[in-house]
């Protein structure tokens, strides 16, 4: 009867995932506000729905009370998250929210079916994720300073850095953080947010050749650092940040072309200089053939992708434990196996809807600095979504970054959840903008000297305000 009931349940968390995949989408056709909100509440019912069938199962096959009280727990924490955003920030981007959620409960149910223990360790990591997202915002709409404070991120960011690299002991062929009480810190995933705010905050007005020369010095010097910590993931973003803002902030394709001559020249030397790359290149090309030499990682992740198929296993009824590092850089291979490919699938395409709501604030915000911000943001998130998919799949080398939002990590999540937080703060700052923007046309249309033009105007009904659509 279990085995039943487990079979079922992986069809019905399936058709659960597309359908709030499809609303993540479907939400931008809508044209009035109350619509939109039906949406949103849909997806919070189907995010439970996934989360109590997943849950369920989990408790069938495994038969651990802790589990029910692990999960209602989560429960309790995911519906304070939906409510407390919408509760203290009334425009909050709820989309956002929902899906910040919706990747949280996919990473609790796949970390506590590989390791209880850890699962429990990222909530609480998610717990005091969301409790410094609750503030974020409050920092990012109040705090002008922050425009100002060029070189106090890149001296925190570089000192970062720098630590590691004479400090941290390597682990994998890199040196990432340091352990305490149990719990391991990766500076790099901070300096991330720090980065993008000094590169913004660089290049908001002045983009002349001295400028651009002096930040992207500076910028260099971070993914230098990374790169002699081998901390090659976290270069690569670094660098892929600064330079999609940079041709954003100047505006110039010859600085791009220049940028992607300089990265592909370092990949080169990099290749030829550290032994490290050369073996994930070997892998990537044969994993099979250069099995036993660390190909076993990207072989097993194939074999259980393939295992899965498009339906997956079910959980519990795969082999996970057979995928290395399976919590961390190839938690992907292990939801393909379980879960299967059409969830694997929805789970990219809600990814690819926060993005697109990082890019619709970039677009829209009017400040240069906030701008920039979120577009650095955007592209930190999507690019290390891709290295941890490209990677698992043998689409590129494996660069040994996590999955944001799923992936175990608490470095990993907090910053994630900071990202999100700020990404909340310009969201609330757009309209704050559009709210000035209306008033003062407002006040335009009723200057002294044109009553004549206001009647004719009121006749016409210019004075009524049209709402502008808006994705909560």
């Amino acid at each position: 009867m279990v085995n039943i009931i487990v079979e079922m349940a992986k069809y019905v968390i399936i058709l659960l995932m597309a359908a709030y995949t499809f609303s993540c989408f479907s939400i931008f056709l809508q044209k009035e506000e109350r619509d939109e909100k039906r949406v949103l509440l849909r997806q919070n019912f189907l995010m439970f729905g996934v989360h109590f069938m997943a849950y369920a199962v989990l408790y069938l096959k495994i038969r651990e009370e802790r589990m029910v009280l692990f999960y209602m727990a989560q429960v309790v924490f995911l519906a304070a998250v939906v409510v407390l955003n919408n509760v203290i920030y009334p425009n909050v981007s709820r989309l956002v929210v929902n899906n910040m959620c919706m990747l949280l409960c996919i990473g609790f149910i796949v970390i506590g079916r590989l390791s209880f223990t850890s699962a429990v360790k990222q909530f609480v990591f998610a717990v005091l994720g969301a409790s410094i997202g609750l503030v974020v915002p409050v920092i990012i709409r109040k705090m002008k300073i922050l425009v100002d404070m060029t070189y106090v991120y890149a001296a925190i960011g570089f000192l970062a850095l720098a630590v590691v690299a004479v400090f941290a002991v390597s682990s994998g062929g890199a040196k990432l953080g340091f352990e305490i009480a149990g719990f391991g810190i990766q500076p790099s995933e901070f300096v991330k947010i720090l980065f993008v705010f000094f590169v913004a905050s660089s290049l908001r007005g002045d983009t002349g050749f001295k400028r651009v020369v002096t930040t992207t010095v500076i910028a260099a010097a971070h993914v230098l650092i990374l790169v002699l910590s081998t901390d090659l993931g976290a270069a690569l973003i670094f660098f892929v940040v600064y330079l999609v803002m940079l041709y954003v902030a100047t505006r110039q394709p010859l600085y791009a072309v220049a940028g992607l001559g300089a990265g592909s020249a370092a990949a080169v030397a990099g290749y030829h200089l550290f032994s490290h790359i050369k073996v994930r290149v070997s892998i990537w090309q044969d994993p099979f053939a250069s099995y036993s030499e660390g190909g076993y990682q990207i072989a097993q992740s194939l074999f259980a992708i393939g295992t899965g198929g498009w339906f997956g296993m079910g959980l519990c009824q795969g082999s996970p434990e057979l995928i290395p590092v399976r919590e961390t850089d190839f938690v992907f291979a292990a939801i393909s196996e379980e879960l299967g490919l059409i969830f694997a699938l929805c789970l990219i395409l809600v990814c690819v809807s926060c993005y697109v709501m990082f890019l619709n604030i970039a677009m829209e915000i009017r400040n240069q600095f906030y701008k920039l911000v979120a577009l650095g943001l955007g592209t930190c998130y999507i690019f290390q979504v891709f290295l941890t998919i490209g990677g698992v799949t043998k689409f590129i080398p494996m660069t040994g970054v996590t999955l944001p939002l799923v992936s175990y990590g608490g470095s990993s999540l907090l910053s994630t959840m900071i990202m999100f937080g700020i990404i909340q703060g310009l969201y609330i700052i757009r309209e704050d903008e559009e709210k000035k923007n209306r008033t003062r046309e407002r006040r335009g249309n009723h200057g002294v000297g044109r009553t004549a033009d206001r009647k004719a105007q009121k006749a016409k009904g210019s004075f009524e305000e049209v709402p502008k659509q808006r994705i909560r």
